[in-house]
């Protein structure tokens, strides 16, 4: 028989996206409904790991006032953090060099010593991927799927990502008169790691006319070519798209900075390369837009909001019923839940037969192909 829960607490890591509040929001609600008491941790798990860091305490209890009126509001109450992975927590060693070590037992007994029956994790690959680990050390676990990205396996959506999309989508809507005011080509520069979500849907949904994803490696000469032809029809102007883990035929991704302990490496810089190479090969006056973390911020979508308060009740619904070591997951008829293993690790990236991609080609886009 499942123990039944008392205490609940809810963390967000990895990177920020619009709606983290919003399940913040939710999980509170619909926790104090079953009269749960529900705890927030600071900044992933470093509220646990580093108590002393916060005045107020690492890990707060969350109440209706606390979470009055924030549903709408981008960021998370709780901050976040894309490093020290309690899995693989760097420190440093007397001579200087820096190891890894696994700090998910302090998690564990911090959970035990305050009789916290229940975690909502709220993050992506990464943060999930540290869920199911503590689930399989015996924590009672459910994941809430975040990511701007698009590219958690088994679920349709993440929330984040619509926002991600419309805020890129009227960036571009803004690039086309000045490209075309200057006969200048555009190059945008946009997140989505080593998944081209986001860079497809905006690019198509933006007018783009090249759009370089990570699933297909580009030509550049391809992208300048349908340059050229713009130009001989009298089209002055081009706007090329470029998601910021896409890679040229010869392999090679651009970093600004290599992977550490602790971290993962930071992908950018592509578009730079791109603007400079296309400027040599076109003759035209060629600019850089990089979104960056503008794709990050801001208020979510209606879409996204919804998504995130289904998600944050759907958690605690599961919980009710003696889930454990599972995500829920955003399906086409409701909300799914589908086991953390099936997740960890995995990344879904843009199909090249999907409809989306097809229409792309449909109507002239260049993938770099």
């Amino acid at each position: 028989m499942t123990p039944s829960i008392r205490r609940i607490a809810v963390c967000t890591g990895g990177g920020d996206a619009p709606g983290l509040n919003a399940v913040i929001q939710s999980v509170l609600i619909a926790a104090d409904n079953r009269d749960w008491e529900c705890y927030g941790i600071r900044d992933g798990f470093n509220g646990i790991l580093f108590p002393e860091r916060y005045a107020s305490g690492g890990v707060q209890r969350l109440t209706r006032e606390r979470v009055r009126g924030i549903s709408h509001l981008g960021g998370t109450i709780l901050g976040t953090t894309n490093k020290g992975n309690p899995l693989r927590f760097p420190v440093t060693l007397p001579d200087g060099s820096t190891r890894e070590i696994d700090r998910s037992d302090e998690i564990l007994a911090y959970f035990a010593t305050h009789q916290i029956d229940a975690l909502v994790s709220v993050g992506g690959d990464g943060s999930l991927t540290i869920a199911n680990a503590l689930h399989q050390k015996g924590l009672r676990v459910v994941g809430v799927p975040k990511t701007i990205d698009n590219d958690l396996d088994k679920t349709f959506t993440t929330f984040g990502f619509d926002t991600a999309v419309a805020f890129a989508t009227e960036c571009l809507d803004r690039l086309h008169s000045t490209a075309e005011s200057h006969q200048r080509v555009m190059v945008v520069e946009v997140m989505g790691r080593y998944a081209g979500w986001i860079a497809l849907h905006s690019g198509i949904a933006g007018n783009a006319h090249a759009i370089l994803i990570p699933e297909i490696a580009f030509d550049l000469e391809k992208v300048a070519a349908k340059i050229r032809a713009r130009d001989a029809e009298g089209r002055l102007y081009s706007i090329v798209l470029v998601a910021e883990g896409a890679q040229p035929c010869d392999g090679h991704r651009e970093l600004l900075a290599p992977a550490e302990a602790g971290h993962a490496e930071r992908l950018g810089g592509i578009g730079e390369r791109v603007a400079d190479a296309l400027a040599e090969r076109t003759g035209k006056d060629t600019r850089v837009v990089v979104l960056g973390h503008l794709l990050r911020g801001g208020s979510p979508t209606a879409f996204d909001r919804l998504a995130a308060l289904r998600f944050g009740a759907a958690a605690v619904r599961a919980l009710d019923e003696g889930q454990s070591g599972i995500m829920v997951a955003l399906g086409y008829t409701g909300v799914d839940y589908v086991a953390l293993e099936e997740v960890a690790g995995r990344m879904k990236a843009v199909p090249l037969a999907s409809d989306t991609v097809q229409t792309g080609r449909d109507l002239g886009i260049c993938f770099g192909d």
